[in-house]
């Protein structure tokens, strides 16, 4: 993060003491401005904030809440996990920890997709607690409501905006995240993320 977009969120944040929920919020506005959702002109904060919403279906937990305002701010912006700490305290920095890959930078993107989400796998199916459970599940029924739409648009054209371009890759990573989230099942979020998961790659109609 530049000095001068710590200095401008440090003054933005400190404004009639915000709520939590405000403060992530407009730190995430900041962080990610003028970034768009891959493959469209849709600002991204959409994506965050619509995690958020479905976060808060399943909890009322204000700093999971946060923290899905917030998830791609390490992974996708040149916010660091200190900073965000700074701002939001530890176990806000932990959870978006938990959510941020290691995208090993000196590497082609493409060259490290698969073992990048056996790691988040991995981690979901070995180490998450429920919250960080909770914010993965948002994020990728999310992220499956925009792969819906726009499969129902542009049909498997889609795949070609992403690093890795071969669909049952994708359909093996989100069908692996289900099982992982299955102590979830009885929240509508991950019945509707299984939902999608065996409409979008054919394995139900």
């Amino acid at each position: 993060m530049t000095m001068e977009m710590s200095k401008q969120l440090k003054c933005m944040l400190s404004v009639d003491d915000l709520p939590l929920f405000e403060r992530a919020a407009v730190f995430a506005t900041v962080a990610h401005r003028g970034e768009t959702r891959k493959g469209s002109r849709i600002p991204y904060l959409v994506h965050p904030m619509e995690v958020a919403a479905i976060v808060a279906e399943m909890t009322d937990d204000q700093e999971l809440i946060a923290a899905a305002v917030l998830h791609d701010v390490v992974e996708d912006t040149d916010v660091t996990l200190p900073e965000l700490q700074e701002f939001f305290g530890g176990r806000i920095a932990f959870y978006v920890a938990c959510e941020s890959e290691d995208k090993r930078p000196e590497l082609p993107p493409e060259s490290t997709w698969k073992l990048r989400k056996e790691e988040a796998i991995a981690f979901l199916r070995n180490r998450a607690d429920r919250s960080a459970k909770m914010l993965a599940l948002a994020d990728k029924l999310s992220n499956m409501r925009s792969v819906a739409r726009d499969v129902e648009i542009i049909g498997d054209r889609l795949w070609e905006r992403f690093h890795e371009k071969d669909k049952s890759m994708h359909g093996w990573m989100y069908r692996k995240v289900a099982e992982a989230l299955e102590e979830l099942k009885e929240y509508p979020a991950w019945q509707e993320y299984d939902c999608l998961v065996g409409k979008v790659f054919e394995e139900r109609q």
